[in-house]
């Protein structure tokens, strides 16, 4: 079979993480006979220094006519004047919003291997293994008006949290199709004790768990369930949620794993039910300071193509290939910087790419 896809390595660290999963994905493409097609484009910063745009429309025509976009990261300190009219930043904001990318999947699940990698303590984190769904098209990051002005009494500002119904109701629904695939578990994140759109939130919740009497639903507050994702992180199954909660949960839940260079992520333009296409990319940042020394750590990328490989190219078997073989590696002790213990081999980006390529079955 044969797949197009746009690569989009982007900035920092972006292009050394993204090098290490294409050489895995073309190792998948040997050994299960299909035909990858990378398709490159610029995205963010560099984007910037090259055509003066955080994304060019061109790059958008691009995403739009493959099967998915596997991403890096984007920004770095070099663009990060506040005052800049151009950030890198708005690039990856305008890609989902072009793309229709409105529900993003981030899977926190504590590998056996690592539980010794964190700063919580085993028995806290041990089993955890989790889905966050965050709505990624709406909300504050895009509503409107978002300005800041000056008046005789000082600098004010404003940002506007705006949902649709419309666009509630679709990521609920990927939220109970994800939770009944799983543990049929749903917990719908709000702050529907302060906040109108969240009001809206959860009877719109209520009234689609008709359609689902097989999964569970609890609604938690957004506060609550920040405490409760280090006091029980076991508990969990899936959670769904809106864009800026999201964004700030799921970064606190990336540390049950030990590292952000451990978790993949997944931006779908529908539910995950047969082909769906998406964009694809670690949840960590650009990392500048680690840029261009053989460092970060490539798993986190190597995962989001797995996750390609499942939701936008129907091929399991192969994303379950590159599942084992991050693991089988990193049973064999080997570990990257950021999840280094005593006793285990230390190696480089491109060293782990390559120990996981030779195990890709």
């Amino acid at each position: 079979m044969e797949f197009d896809m746009a690569v989009l390595p982007g900035d920092g660290v972006g292009p050394e993480v993204v090098a290490e999963s294409l050489k895995v994905l073309q190792v998948v493409g040997e050994n299960f006979r299909h035909s990858f097609h990378f398709h490159n484009g610029l995205v963010g910063g560099i984007a910037i220094d090259t055509d003066g745009t955080a994304l060019t429309e061109e790059t958008v025509n691009m995403c739009g006519q493959c099967d998915a976009v596997l991403l890096g990261a984007v920004g770095g300190p070099k663009w990060d004047d506040p005052q800049a009219k151009v950030r890198p930043e708005d690039g990856l904001l305008a890609l989902r919003k072009r793309l229709g990318l409105f529900a993003n999947l981030r899977p926190v699940k504590v590998l056996p291997m690592l539980v010794n990698s964190t700063s919580l303590k085993p028995e806290v984190i041990k089993g955890v293994d989790l889905v966050v769904v965050r709505e990624l098209t709406g909300g504050i990051y895009f509503g409107q008006p978002k300005k800041q002005w000056r008046t005789p009494e000082g600098r004010q500002v404003v940002d506007t949290l705006a949902y649709s119904e419309a666009e509630i109701e679709r990521i609920l629904r990927v939220g109970f199709e994800l939770a009944r695939s799983r543990g049929k578990k749903l917990i719908s994140v709000d702050k529907a004790n302060v906040l109108e759109s969240s009001r809206l939130w959860r009877q719109i919740a209520i009234e689609i768990s008709a359609d689902y009497p097989d999964v569970e639903l609890q609604h938690m507050l957004a506060d609550a369930c920040a405490m409760r994702l280090i006091q029980h992180p076991s508990e969990f199954d899936v959670l769904v949620m809106e864009n800026m909660f999201g964004d700030i949960l799921t970064d606190e839940a990336s540390m049950l794993a030990g590292s952000m260079g451990m978790l993949p992520s997944a931006s779908l333009a529908g539910t995950p039910k047969g082909k769906t296409f998406g964009m694809y990319e670690p949840i960590h940042g650009s990392a500048p300071s680690r840029a261009g020394q053989n460092m970060a750590n490539p798993i986190a990328t190597i995962l989001s193509v797995a996750m390609m490989l499942r939701y936008s190219f129907e091929l399991e078997a192969e994303a379950q290939a590159i599942e084992k073989a991050v693991l089988v590696t990193l049973e064999q002790g080997y570990r990257t910087y950021d999840i280094m213990s005593e006793g285990k081999t230390k190696v480089g980006t491109k060293e782990m790419g390559d120990l996981i390529g030779q195990r890709v079955k």
